[in-house]
């Protein structure tokens, strides 16, 4: 009995002590959490406290602003069009990632449900494409649109996104891949052409994967700044990016640079992602968790 109740009496001080290094992990990945939390913060609580300060105070460091100068978010709407350049990018922003969504997913499901002669190694080449900078086709690309007419238009900025992108693809390819070939089978056999197998199965149950793709997208669109430069000439097409850089350059001319202009500006180029970034993140988080389930 004894030799029975030994074993007995050592588990309970194991247990405690794997109880007790738990608990230490926890706080310690607490801590860890919270102190990438506030590095990461940082930046965007200066940003909001710097664009509440007067001029002579931008720089000073100080947390809580002193005087609040709330001016400078009216002053911002007097200085620059800035609704004109918020409706410009949620324009381009939601047709650039509307156009990529729908053809890359398109192209993506034909890569995964199509079993051909040399499937792999087209895509293998569509994959290839990743690797080519952007740079490199920059003059090729507006040279085409220049010889359309479109160079000094918002078209070129989001149309190009028609013809797909190898990375989106990528993505949703993969998920279709998860998805049971059973349930293709069987619309196949209801009659179904293969435009609804993509329109009735793929995309209902990819939409986690789709919003990952159509935020990605936006985010990029939003914060552009190349296309717009080179494309745009009127400062009545601007998006928020290129008009912020105008803001630089007229501020910065023969004076002293308004900085609380600048920043508040910054400011409300900021917000609209934030918001979006919330108000998806439930399908952001799951459809990155299950993009890569089956190669």
């Amino acid at each position: 009995m004894n030799g029975e109740q030994e074993p007995l009496l050592n588990a309970k001080p194991q247990r405690e002590r794997s109880s007790g290094s738990s608990l230490i992990g926890k706080i310690i990945y607490l801590i860890l959490l919270i102190t990438c939390t506030i590095i990461f913060f940082a930046p965007f609580l200066w940003l909001i406290s710097a664009s509440l300060k007067v001029r002579s105070d931008v720089f000073n460091n100080e947390l809580i602003p002193d005087p609040v100068a709330w001016q400078n978010y009216v002053n911002v709407w007097k200085a620059a069009p800035m609704l004109d350049w918020l409706k410009n990018s949620l324009v381009v922003g939601f047709l650039a990632a509307t156009t990529v969504t729908a053809s890359c997913s398109m192209i993506a499901f034909g890569f995964s449900y199509f079993r051909f002669r040399g499937r792999d190694t087209l895509f293998g080449f569509v994959l290839a494409t990743m690797m080519l900078p952007g740079v490199v086709t920059m003059i090729p690309v507006f040279l085409i649109w220049n010889s359309l007419g479109l160079a000094n238009t918002q078209i070129p900025l989001w149309a190009g996104n028609l013809f797909g992108s190898a990375f989106y693809i990528f993505m949703i390819r993969q998920f279709y891949l998860s998805l049971p070939r059973e349930l293709y089978e069987a619309a196949r056999v209801d009659g179904s052409s293969y435009f609804g197998l993509w329109r009735h199965i793929a995309l209902p149950l990819s939409r986690t994967a789709l919003i990952v793709v159509f935020v990605f997208e936006f985010r990029a669109s939003w914060t552009d700044l190349v296309k717009p430069l080179i494309y745009l000439h009127k400062t009545e097409l601007y998006t928020l990016p290129l008009g912020l850089k105008s803001l630089l350059d007229q501020f910065g001319q023969g004076g002293e640079l308004q900085w609380e202009i600048v920043l508040a500006a910054s400011v409300i180029v900021t917000i609209p992602m934030i918001i979006i970034f919330f108000l998806g993140q439930r399908y952001f988080l799951d459809g990155i968790a299950r993009t890569g389930i089956k190669g």
